[in-house]
Formats: C-alpha cells, structure tokens, sequence
C-alpha cells in the first residue's frame, strides 16, 4: 500500500518528522523563511496531508491546488487564523492545531514581558552596555512596582488563566474581561470579571490573552486605550490584530499610557523602520511566546500525531472542524 504523501512548511525541532517520515512520503520546504505563496500553490499539489505554520495563509486556492485527495491540515500553533476553517470544512478537510501544550510557556513570557517593561529591564542592559553606568543613583531608571497592583486580563482561557496563577504570589490583585464560559477559571484564581471599561480604567497592567476573531480584532484601539491610566501598561501575547497600532504608537509617543510590551504584530516580521522600534517605553520581542526547547519539540510532535490520527482513519486529538470527522 502507498504511504500518504505530506508536505511539511518548515522545519520542526526534535524528533517528530521521523515518526511522519517512518509513515509517510514527506516533502519539506528546508530554510528558515516560509515558502512564498507560488513554492506553496505549487509543492502543496498532489498531497494528502498538510503540516503547517501560522505564518502560511492557507485559504481555498491552496487546497484547492492540493486536490481533493487532501485529508487534514495539522497546524503547528495553537491559533488558527491563518487557515480559512469554512474552506476547509465545505470539502471535507479536517483542520487541528496544537493548545494546551504552550499554555505555560506563553504565560511565562507575558510574565517576562510585564516584569521588563515595569522595570525597564531592556533600558537598563542597553545602558550599562553602552558604558554610561558611572555611579548608583537614587533616580537611576526608576521604574514601576508589579506586586499589590491591579492586573486586568482581557480573555481568562487557558493563557490568561496561568498568567493569573503567576501574578497571585505578587498579591496583585486580579480582574478580567472574559466569557461567562470563563467564569469558573476566573473564581479558581480570584479574579473579579468586570466589563472591558472598567478593566481599562483601574488596571496598573493589561494583559491580552482572547484569540483572533472577528470580535476581537481591533478591540483595542484609540478609545479603548483612551480609557486607560496615564501609568499602566499594554501587554501583548496574543494576536497583534487585537490592537490598533496605529493608535497604541500615537499613546504611547504621547505617553497617554506608560508602556507596552508586544510579542505580536498587526504585520510580522516587523522591520527596523517600525514606528515603536524608536520609542524607549516598549519592550519588543519577535513572535517568542511558545519558544522554549521543551515546548516547540511537544507542539512538533502534537502536530504530527495529529495528522496522522486523520490519515489514519482515527479521531485526532486536537480537532477545530470536529463536523468533518463526524461525516
């Protein structure tokens, strides 16, 4: 019997496309930029299973392109907003992703990224690096406290919920704009769920962890940050779409609000003439949320696992279109 064939967008880190390799015929696009959108059109032709990244656009022309053969797209992320889910579910094509896995290690981030903006942790490497520490000041790089102050959540799923675990042992005090489905994740961690007006108008730091979707995109803009202390500051983890940049740069140049600090973009890669790049009060850092060793060789294997599941006639552990498994 011939082994499906799979095409992979990237390479994946540890051990999980030997497993995909032992049973099927793999084809995988080597480098470290994505394929372009022709490389993608074109080696996606033919192929049964698809193993992809957030930074692959996979709409209907590229299943299309696959051929009616196609099974699954197993994504490599938790989110799934680069995959046109409708498509994919109108021929019969089933779409995973990889949650849970990263659940601590992007709330571990978020932590790292309100720690370093609160207390000006990349200001202060950049200065001592340059050779300008000449004495211990009382006035040196003052920066804000994190423990006893107020954190707003905006989203208490799974990310949202461990980053209020961690803000606990700083005694913060805790309130969220979540679904009423969140509610029991809110109460086991303490947290007050509160309209998003109030959450923007007492939080000391804002913390967003809500998926990209229609409601959410754009939710945090001009007005929204407008609501916001003069001394609190914008985390962001989850997508870059969630906010307006345009409006966030234009807060912070004019120091509306204290700070930000960003793991995502409206559009990624940013280069070195974005407009926050020159502004001392952000912390930027390019897409790291899941990156540590442990955490990217399990979402490897997850997405592997769940692909094969499909290919294999069997229920995958992380379906998004369970629909199409039932027919």
């Amino acid at each position: 019997m011939a082994k499906s064939k799979v095409y992979v967008t990237r390479e994946l880190p540890g051990n999980a496309l030997d497993k995909l390799r032992a049973e099927c015929e793999v084809e995988l696009h080597e480098g470290e930029l994505p394929p372009s959108r022709t490389e993608l059109l074109e080696n996606v032709k033919g192929m049964d299973g698809l193993l992809c990244l957030l930074t692959d656009k996979i709409d209907g022309e590229v299943m299309d392109a696959a051929g009616k053969q196609l099974k699954v797209i197993s994504n490599y992320a938790v989110g799934f907003n680069n995959i046109e889910v409708k498509a994919a579910t109108e021929r019969g094509i089933a779409v995973t992703n990889t949650p849970g896995v990263l659940t601590d290690t992007t709330a571990d981030l978020a932590w790292a990224l309100l720690m370093a903006i609160a207390r000006r942790i990349v200001e202060a490497d950049e200065f001592l690096r340059a050779g300008k520490w000449k004495s211990w000041s009382p006035t040196l790089l003052l920066g804000t406290d994190v423990h006893g102050k107020t954190l707003g959540i905006i989203g208490m799923g799974r990310i949202g919920t461990a980053v209020a675990r961690r803000a606990k042992g700083f005694n913060m005090k805790i309130i969220t704009a979540t679904r009423e489905s969140d509610r029991e994740n809110a109460e086991q961690v303490g947290a007050e769920i509160v309209p998003l007006e109030r959450l923007l108008k007492e939080s000391d730091y804002i913390s967003i962890h809500v998926p990209l979707t229609k409601e959410t995109r754009g939710m945090i803009g001009e007005k929204e940050l407008g609501m916001m202390k003069p001394t609190a500051y914008l985390i962001n983890t989850a997508r870059g779409e969630i906010v307006d940049e345009k409006a966030l740069t234009k807060a912070l140049q004019e120091k509306r609000i204290a700070g930000a600090a960003l793991d995502v973009y409206e559009k990624e890669p940013i280069g070195v003439d974005y407009a926050l790049i020159g502004l001392k009060n952000v912390v930027l850092v390019p897409h790291i949320g899941s990156a540590s060793k442990e955490t990217r060789e399990k979402m490897a294997e997850m997405a592997v696992d769940n692909l094969l599941a499909v290919l294999n006639g069997k229920k995958p552990a992380n379906p998004v279109n369970a629909e199409v498994l039932k027919s």
